[in-house]
């Protein structure tokens, strides 16, 4: 499947906007696009459904071997082109090397022979883009780079000042993006809001397609694409039970999209329950998983659903819960919301967690399990803003971050109970 990484010098340049947006005008014409997203996000894929009508999967360079990422694109390859998001600037990655790369959007471009579209943020400049967009193309050679959209362009005379600078170097310009065209998409402190929580999103990706069709080169983008993967050998992780009760709501949504296609494939069954409805787990399943998410934004109402509560602790009496960062804080015992304010959690850990004074814990990390469903070492990525008061249980895992040290979140387990502040990827590499 050919395709085509939409990266940028840094967070913040448009690559969501102009996505988006290629998505949707992609679609128009009648091509069905398969979105991938480059690094641990778990935020924009759900963008990336919406606008193109199918799972948007994750690939890792550090957390996922070279086979892995293969895997995930051939499993896809009924499309007619791959779009993949990059996460913040194109070379941008973590200082040890992983699986088959360190992280960098770059490394997704040179596995998969996609050439890079880079955006570029022209505010504040104007010939100097063709300094940048120079060096990105020269940075590393395995890394093709396709053109640049120039996002935020003042007028026709700006614009003209970076062709002059980019026409001699040989560069494209796949699109030019005027600043009066600006479509914002609200964020949060873990960068967008959900795609499920805004009301308005059909509209706002109905005007990035819009803006897609009338400022960029769609004939040009669509002959830039290239590359393909040949697949081999890949197993995935096994489904924790046949039937799997999974948490799935505004306070509970952050799981990869290939682990659920990984255990489905393996035949097991989801089971999507819903806590913030106070729902329990379904009692036919074997296994219950409580995806990250916000519930420190709904910690209140977490505290009042006492049949979900009661439902989950019931559970955990005889088969496993495992929760992953806003799961495993909705498992123990209090959760402090930003106010100060102490909110009964379901009390099957011991955790007590705390947002009244955020501090970001932000990284790869690598978990030995002591015990739970996972024995094998494996990698994930942790992202959040709590701050632990107590972690009383004993540990789940020797966790290390990405250049092997050791860090104090090892997750915890107690009976049938685990959790970790780690959301998982896969086995690791």
């Amino acid at each position: 499947m050919k395709g085509l990484v939409i990266s940028a010098p840094a967070s913040g340049s448009g690559k969501t906007t102009v996505t988006l947006g290629l998505i949707g005008a992609l679609r128009a014409r009648g091509l069905t696009v398969q979105p991938f997203k480059s690094g641990p996000d778990y935020i924009d894929p759900a963008f990336h459904r919406r606008a193109a009508g199918r799972d948007s999967f994750n690939l890792d360079s550090w957390a996922m071997g070279r086979a892995q990422i293969a895997h995930l694109i051939a499993r896809t390859s009924d499309a007619d082109l791959a779009i993949a998001e990059g996460s913040m600037g194109l070379f941008d990655g973590v200082a040890q090397r992983g699986g088959c790369g360190n992280g960098a959007s770059a490394d997704i471009a040179a596995l998969t022979g996609w050439p890079v579209v880079l955006v570029l943020d022209c505010k504040g400049q104007a010939q100097s883009a063709g300094a940048v967009a120079l060096g990105f193309r020269e940075m590393r050679r395995d890394v093709e780079l396709a053109g640049v959209v120039l996002n935020r362009v003042a007028s026709s005379r700006h614009e003209m000042l970076m062709r002059h600078a980019l026409d001699p170097l040989g560069i494209p310009v796949l699109g030019v993006l005027p600043r009066e065209a600006g479509i914002e998409l609200p964020e949060r402190h873990l960068g967008l809001v959900q795609a499920q929580e805004l009301a308005a999103l059909d509209s706002l990706l109905a005007a990035a397609a819009a803006a897609a069709r009338l400022h960029l080169d769609l004939d040009a983008i669509i002959a830039a694409a290239g590359g393909g993967v040949v697949a081999g050998p890949f197993s995935p992780l096994p489904p924790p039970a046949q039937r799997i009760a999974l948490a799935q709501d505004e306070a509970f949504s952050f799981v990869y999209p290939h682990l659920i296609q990984g255990w489905r494939t393996a035949g097991a069954e989801i089971l999507p329950f819903s806590p913030l409805a106070d729902q329990p787990p379904d009692d036919s399943a074997g296994a219950c998983w409580l995806p990250g998410g916000y519930p420190e934004l709904h910690a209140g109402r977490l505290a009042m659903a006492e049949r979900f509560r009661a439902g989950l602790q019931r559970f955990s009496q005889t088969r496993p819960v495992h929760g992953e960062c806003g799961g495993y804080m909705a498992m123990g015992a209090g959760l402090v919301d930003a106010q100060g304010v102490r909110h009964q959690m379901a009390g099957l850990l011991g955790l007590e967690t705390s947002y009244e004074k955020r501090r970001m814990h932000l990284g790869y990390r690598r978990a030995q399990p002591l015990a739970g469903l996972y024995r094998q070492p494996l990698a994930g990525h942790e992202f959040h803003y709590a701050t632990i008061l107590a972690q009383p249980d004993e540990p789940l895992a020797q966790v290390t971050d990405a250049n092997g040290d050791r860090v104090a979140e090892t997750g915890s387990r107690r009976g049938h109970a685990t959790g970790t502040f780690f959301h998982l990827i896969g086995e690791a590499p």
